[in-house]
C-alpha cells in the first residue's frame, strides 16, 4: 500500500470475497527499544527542564563518556633476561613507561610477583627497560619464563616503600572512553481519496463474522501510518548502523538535493561491538548462570543488580523448557504447576518471566524483532538496567528534539480528512495525506555491561 488508497482499488480487490484481503499485517505491538526508552521515560530532549531531568541537545550528534573500569594490563615486549634465582636481578622490557620504582607487578599466567627497585630506562619509543626482583621469601624461587613470552600480560598489584620513602606514583587502573551516537529522522505517509475515506468503515468491517464468512479486519489509514512509523523507528533504535565517520561526516547524501542522510547505531550494534559472547549447544541453567556471572563481573556490585534478557521466540521457548526442567530436578512442590478451576478443568504449566541467581535478578523479555534477524538461531542479549548509583543515569536512553519525538501532520484536500467535510483545503485534489514523523537516536551508556547468548544452530 505504497500508493494512494482509492475506493476503486479496494472494491476491485475485495469484490464479493473478503477473504482475498487476508489478514492485513499489523506490525508487532511491543518494541523493546521503545519500551526501554519511552516507557521508562529515559528520553533526553532539547528541553532544559530540571524538573523532568531532560538534557539539552542542540545537534544531531550526542556524546558521552564511559568509565569502563578496565584494569590496565601491560604485555611483555620480550622474554625477560635472568631467572631471579638467589635474589638476582631480572631485566624486563615493556612497550610503555608504566611500572615505576617500588611498584609490584603480578604475572597473570604464573601469578608470580616482581618488585621493581629502579626507574625505567627508555630504549626506544616502544621499549622501556626496568630491573626487578622476584617478590618471594624463598631464595630458590625462579622466574617461570613459560608465562613471560611476548604478548603475555602483567598488571600492577601494589607498591612497597622504605621508611624514608621519597617518591610515589599514580597508577591508572581504569580509563574513560568517549562514545557517540546520532539522531536520525524517520517518516511514514499514507494517502487516501475522499471517496475511499467515506467508505473505509465498510471495507474494514466487510465480513459478517460467521464461520463461512469470517471478519478480516483491515486497519484504518491512521493506524497503518503509525504502525509503519513505529516499526521504522523501533528497528532503527534496535538494529540501525551509523553512516557517519569518526569526523562526524555522513557518507550518504540525497542525490537530488545533496542533503545529508544521517543514521546512528542502534542498541544491538552498540552492544555487539563491546559485549562478551557465549555460543552454546543446549540451554541449561549452567549456561544461564555463566552469562549472569559474566554480567556480575562487569557490574559495580556483586549483588542486587537488575538485568534484562531480550531474546527471540526460539530462545524464549528454550528458556521456558529449561526452567521447567530446573523445577522438576529440584523436586519442588508441584501444585503450583496446575490448578483446578470452578468448572473442574485443570490448568497445567507455568510461564517464567524472571530468574534469580547469586543475588541478582534477570527479567526475560521476548522481542519478535529479533525473530526477523535470527529466525532459526536462538539469540538473546543481557543488559544491565541498574542505573548508575551516583548519577542515576539510565543504562539506555533515547535522544530526540523537544516535542519532535513524534509529530502527526496532515495535508487536507477536497472532502478534508473525513472525505465528507466542507471548509478550506490545502489541495484541489479530492484526497488527503497523513504524515507521521520524528527524530530518534539511542545511546547505550555502558555497552560493556552486556552479554550475548547465541545457539550454535
Amino acid at each position: 500500500m505504497s500508493s494512494t488508497r482509492t475506493y476503486e482499488d479496494f472494491y476491485k480487490f475485495l469484490g464479493e470475497k473478503p477473504a482475498r484481503l487476508g489478514i492485513v499485517s499489523s506490525l508487532y505491538e511491543q518494541y523493546t527499544a521503545s519500551y526501554l526508552t519511552e516507557s521508562l521515560m529515559n528520553i533526553y530532549t532539547m528541553e532544559k527542564d530540571k524538573k523532568n531531568s531532560f538534557q539539552s541537545i542542540n545537534s544531531f550528534m550526542v556524546e558521552w563518556d564511559i568509565n569502563v573500569g578496565f584494569i590496565k594490563r601491560i604485555p611483555f615486549l620480550q622474554v625477560p633476561d635472568g631467572d631471579g634465582a638467589q635474589g638476582t636481578d631480572i631485566i624486563f622490557h615493556f612497550p610503555e613507561n608504566y611500572y615505576q620504582r617500588n611498584d609490584v607487578m603480578i604475572i597473570e599466567g604464573s601469578r608470580q610477583q616482581v618488585i621493581f627497585l629502579s626507574r625505567p630506562v627508555r630504549r626506544s619509543d616502544r621499549d622501556w627497560e626496568i630491573v626487578g626482583k622476584l617478590q618471594d621469601s624463598d631464595y630458590n624461587a625462579t622466574l617461570d619464563v613459560e608465562f613471560c613470552q611476548p604478548g603475555m600480560k602483567t598488571r600492577f598489584l601494589t607498591n612497597y616503600q622504605p621508611e624514608m620513602h621519597e617518591e610515589g606514583y599514580v597508577k591508572y587502573q581504569s580509563n574513560v572512553e568517549k562514545h557517540r551516537t546520532f539522531i536520525a529522522t524517520h517518516r511514514a505517509d499514507v494517502d487516501y481519496t475522499a471517496k475511499y475515506r467515506a467508505m473505509e468503515d465498510v471495507f474494514i468491517q466487510i465480513g459478517k463474522g460467521t464461520e463461512s464468512d469470517p471478519v478480516y479486519k483491515m486497519n484504518a489509514a491512521e493506524k497503518d501510518c503509525l504502525d509503519s512509523f513505529m516499526a521504522a523507528r523501533a528497528n532503527a533504535l534496535l538494529w540501525g548502523k551509523t553512516n557517519v565517520d569518526k569526523n562526524g561526516k555522513p557518507k550518504i547524501f540525497d542525490p537530488e538535493t545533496g542533503e545529508p542522510i544521517i543514521s546512528g547505531d542502534g542498541i544491538i550494534p552498540q552492544i555487539e561491538r563491546f559485549a562478551g559472547k557465549y555460543v552454546y549447544s543446549k540451554m541449561t541453567n549452567k549456561v544461564m548462570n555463566t552469562a549472569i556471572l559474566a554480567m556480575i563481573a562487569k557490574s559495580n556490585n556483586p549483588t542486587g543488580n537488575k538485568y534484562i534478557f531480550i531474546c527471540n521466540t526460539p530462545m524464549w521457548a528454550e528458556i521456558q523448557d529449561s526452567l521447567s526442567g530446573y523445577l522438576r530436578d529440584w523436586k519442588t512442590v508441584g501444585t503450583f504447576m496446575f490448578s483446578k478451576g470452578a468448572n473442574d478443568y485443570i490448568k497445567v504449566g507455568a510461564t517464567y518471566n524472571s530468574y534469580e541467581y547469586a543475588g541478582n535478578t534477570v527479567t526475560f523479555k521476548v522481542d519478535r524483532a529479533l525473530d526477523n534477524e535470527f529466525p532459526e538461531k536462538k539469540y538473546g542479549i543481557f543488559l544491565d538496567l541498574t542505573a548508575d548509583a551516583a548519577s542515576g543515569k539510565p543504562a539506555i536512553a533515547m535522544f530526540t528534539f523537544k516535542n519532535n519525538e513524534f509529530c502527526h501532520n496532515w495535508l487536507e484536500g477536497v472532502g478534508r480528512r473525513s472525505g465528507r467535510e466542507s471548509g478550506p483545503v490545502a489541495s484541489p485534489v479530492a484526497a488527503t495525506k497523513l504524515i507521521d514523523w520524528g527524530y530518534a537516536g539511542v545511546g547505550v551508556f555502558n555497552p560493556y555491561r552486556s552479554f550475548i547468548l547465541v545457539s550454535e544452530k
